[in-house]
């Protein structure tokens, strides 16, 4: 498993643009998912050109929630690639240039290996790939309480590490896990690094993380 981060509040390259909002490209399975799409298409495009992403090659892109600094560049993303799968909580709407929109109200599976875990809390779904190591769970912002977000991904299987934002949720949510990039609107992130530091990972676009 293969994640870049295509876009964050901080730039892990100095060639990419920093920008409030989260973007990243999975690639795991066999399968190309750009999950989430930042707040700015032409940011989203520019990071991407830059990272050698061609739009043309993604399949599938998974939105966790329906905030703007996680859709604003869909639309532009759509524009060069609409033969895609978009798979949506059923709070975000609107969608229609798409090949194909599938809404996620609870835990599913999308192919062999990778799950979302469904809308929870009537805002944010997950994505959860299976690894060799365990469950790795790609989160928008962690608007549930981790605790949810990580006792429904252990439905399939044991955890072992989450990357993405985490909001507001305390530090000590996170116990037992492996791995941990904090990214986005964590508002912790001191306090998680301290906490564990043989864990944390650190994110910003140009990032990339192979499991």
């Amino acid at each position: 498993m293969r994640i870049t981060i295509i876009y964050d509040n901080t730039a892990f390259r100095k060639d990419l643009q920093a920008d409030w909002g989260f973007s990243a490209l999975i690639e795991a399975r066999g399968k190309k998912i750009l999950f989430d799409t930042g707040a700015n298409g032409s940011i989203l495009l520019s990071n991407m050109q830059k990272l050698a992403i061609d739009p043309k090659v993604i399949e599938d892109v998974f939105i966790s929630h329906y905030h703007f600094d996680h859709t604003g560049g869909l639309s532009a993303f759509l524009e060069q690639n609409n033969d895609v799968t978009v798979w949506l909580p059923p709070s975000f709407r609107g969608v229609k240039t798409a090949a194909k929109v599938v809404a996620l109200a609870k835990p599913a599976r999308l192919y062999e290996g990778i799950f979302s875990t469904g809308e929870l809390e009537g805002i944010e779904q997950s994505l959860c790939v299976n690894t060799e190591k365990g469950i790795v769970v790609i989160a928008g912002c962690s608007h549930p309480r981790m605790t949810h977000i990580l006792e429904t991904a252990e439905q399939f299987g044991k955890v072992y590490g989450i990357i993405g934002g985490f909001h507001g949720n305390r530090p000590e949510s996170l116990k037992g896990l492996n791995l941990i990039c904090a990214t986005h609107c964590t508002q912790y992130i001191r306090e998680i690094k301290s906490l564990y530091p043989e864990q944390y990972i650190e994110g910003g676009a140009g990032k990339v993380i192979e499991i």
